[in-house]
């Protein structure tokens, strides 16, 4: 098993940043570029990897008390994920990132990972910025 996890602060009300985390169809925007959600019957969804052009039947849940999602696979048990939000006064969020792959051949190495998770939380900065300056 591997799991990896990082953070990032935010300069945005966690309800912001949660709000632009939550929605299915926002999830393009700020995930790597290689993955592509589907909603289906919530919590259900389907994964699309371009790297490996396959579909993965997925799960994906919201707890808004707790401004966190999790996802995983639905039938393999193969990894797993989430994302937790968190106020840390002044307005700003802390934003973590955790994943988990249960199985050695799932798990595409540390530096892929990290990049994944750096420039995932990075998008995600950029979009919550974007609908702040909005007006939200």
């Amino acid at each position: 098993m591997s799991e990896y996890q990082r953070s990032r602060t935010m300069p945005a009300l966690p309800e912001h940043v949660f709000d632009q985390v939550v929605e299915v169809q926002r999830l393009s925007s700020w995930m790597p570029s290689d993955l592509h959600v589907r909603a289906e019957d919530l919590p259900a969804v389907t994964v699309h990897e371009d790297r490996t052009g396959e579909d993965e039947r997925a799960l994906f849940r919201a707890d808004p008390e707790q401004m966190r999602v999790e996802w995983g696979t639905r039938d393999t048990g193969n990894y797993a994920g989430w994302l937790q939000v968190a106020g840390i006064g002044s307005g700003a969020s802390e934003v973590t990132i955790h994943l988990s792959f249960f199985e050695e051949g799932d798990d595409p190495g540390k530096d892929v990972v990290d990049g994944a998770l750096a420039g995932s939380l990075e998008r995600l900065e950029e979009q919550v910025r974007l609908r702040v300056d909005d007006g939200g």
